[in-house]
């Protein structure tokens, strides 16, 4: 039988965070997303050394950064149906607004969060299609 590269459940592309407070992004992302614990493993101090984590239909790896692997920030542009209501649950989460849901000219409507540790989270909502034309005409009227 053949193996799947790509373990069932999983996409191409896998984020995975190295976080300064792993456990406190970790309760972050349950609260703010919905976030399910797939997989965890946690080292003999109690830290967080690794953990699988669905948001939507996406998986999400995460770990408690060290000296030698630093948290580093990173981010994440994310889908959602509604993401004015998925907006207020992060930051009731904890989290900081860096831009409030607007409607994008590329026919989007987003917002952005700035989680507990440092990572930025765009959480968007298709709202109308775009051609290519029609996009980059409202690109160049936006910025007169």
């Amino acid at each position: 039988m053949a193996i799947n590269p790509v373990p069932h459940g999983y996409h191409t592309i896998t984020p995975y965070i190295i976080a300064s407070d792993a456990n406190r992004l970790l309760g972050w992302l349950a609260a703010a997303f919905g976030a399910e614990v797939r997989h965890r493993t946690d080292g003999d101090d109690g830290t967080l050394q690794h953990a699988e984590v669905k948001v939507g239909d996406s998986m999400l790896m995460l770990s408690q950064g060290k000296p030698e692997y630093p948290g580093t920030p990173i981010t994440i542009y994310m889908y959602v149906p509604d993401c004015d209501e998925v907006y207020k649950r992060a930051l009731a989460a904890g989290g900081t607004s860096l831009s409030a849901p607007a409607d994008q000219y590329y026919g989007d409507r987003n917002g952005g969060v700035k989680d507990p540790v440092g990572n930025s989270w765009y959480i968007g909502s298709r709202i109308e299609e775009v051609g290519e034309d029609e996009m980059k005409r409202r690109a160049r009227a936006q910025k007169k």
